[in-house]
């Protein structure tokens, strides 16, 4: 089958198509005949030499990507779930060795859901680790619950499109920085209050509110907790919580923590649920063929991606 291949830690040039050899589904795995995956900044990092490098040399050659939706092509002895012919999506082995930038990828039955008809499989694909961290961060660490406020960062991007979307459901309030040129996008997905981060500090427009959804980190953190009211809480997606930052947070009385998404097929099924009815619906701003993967990997690293993008073998 072909596959991209990551030949050493770098620039986009050491990434490359090549013919490897079929995985084998295990006992509780199912082998998926792979229709889409997407891209995220992880892998754009992974490439680079950080995030999950050293996990991913472990099984050579380096096969980046966590991020499926396709057909089930055969199923292990003890698989109970699915049977060859569904289609299914998923963020699968995460955080571990997902290896789905190929045809075909094995994954633990655990961590997939079936696809929804009225969803493609580039949409579906969209809608795994972004949506599961919007999903998992909100819903299980901020337990956010209606009539809150919230300020998701970001919120033209993978997550924040998704953590805008999820927390509307829920019945919350949002308030979301992007650029000026994201504005009229942002009100499409639901954002109460949009805020242009480059014109105005959100903390003097967003008052105080009761959880941040932080994919920044850096001085981002520290001024988001500022805008946190007592027993607020943030939670960080890219380890924007620092020891230097403890102090403000006794200060302030809130709760501030980092947070990796993890593979959940349960999830995963409230995330098809919530598809199927329309309440979320990814973005998915640019279309590549397998062949021009690095081309997408330019596209995440300039930072300015709009929703999602993915890759479409079929």
């Amino acid at each position: 089958m072909k596959a991209i291949i990551l030949k050493e830690a770098g620039g986009i040039e050491n990434l490359s198509v090549a013919n490897v050899p079929l995985p084998e589904a295990q006992p509780k795995e199912v082998l998926v005949k792979v229709h889409s995956f997407a891209i995220n900044p992880v892998d754009m990092k992974t490439r680079k030499g950080g995030a999950f490098l050293t996990k991913l040399q472990e099984q050579p050659p380096v096969i980046l990507g966590w991020d499926i939706s396709g057909v089930v092509e055969a199923v292990g002895k003890d698989v109970s779930k699915f049977k060859p012919g569904d289609e299914v999506f998923g963020m699968i082995n995460f955080p571990g060795i997902g290896r789905a930038y190929a045809e075909y990828a094995t994954a633990p039955e655990e961590h997939l859901a079936i696809k929804p008809k009225n969803v493609s499989h580039e949409e579906a694909a969209a809608t795994t680790l972004a949506a599961l961290t919007a999903w998992q961060a909100l819903v299980y660490e901020a337990k956010l619950e209606a009539g809150q406020a919230v300020l998701v960062h970001a919120a033209a991007g993978g997550v924040g499109h998704f953590a805008v979307q999820i927390a509307k459901h829920i019945g919350a309030k949002v308030f979301g920085t992007a650029s000026s040129s994201n504005t009229d996008f942002l009100k499409e997905i639901g954002v109460d209050a949009a805020i242009d981060y480059r014109a105005s500090d959100f903390e003097d427009e967003v008052g105080q509110v009761d959880v941040v959804l932080d994919p920044l980190g850096g001085e981002v953190t520290g001024r988001s907790i500022r805008a946190l009211k007592s027993g607020g809480r943030l939670i960080s997606i890219v380890g924007g919580v620092k020891d230097h930052l403890h102090s403000m947070v006794e200060e302030k009385a809130v709760e501030a923590k980092n947070y990796l998404v993890h593979s959940s097929g349960s999830d995963m099924r409230e995330l098809a649920k919530l598809l199927e009815t329309g309440i979320i619906k990814p973005y998915v701003s640019q279309r590549f063929a397998l062949e021009q993967v690095a081309e997408a990997h330019q596209q995440i690293e300039s930072g300015r991606t709009r929703g999602k993008i993915v890759i479409a073998l079929v």
